[in-house]
């Protein structure tokens, strides 16, 4: 069973920024600034109980934060 992830990427062709789940080729969403898209990709995160991935403008993972059931959470 793969882990569904949610991503927050840049649009190199449009520009902007796009919402993209793990294994699809479309994007979920289209946005100019990476302030909206991080703000719809959350939503769609907690609502699919997905991680959320947030990339960078180079494409590197800038952070991520765990919207499902993680199998290690945090103690204390």
């Amino acid at each position: 069973m793969s882990k569904k992830s949610t991503h927050v990427v840049p649009n190199s062709e449009r520009g902007g920024w796009d919402i993209r789940q793990s294994g699809s080729e479309r994007s979920s969403g289209h946005f100019d600034t990476k302030k909206e898209a991080e703000s719809r990709g959350r939503q769609l995160s907690k609502k699919q109980e997905t991680e959320l991935v947030i990339h960078n403008k180079d494409g590197k993972i800038a952070r991520k934060d765990s919207h499902g059931n993680d199998p290690h959470p945090p103690k204390g």
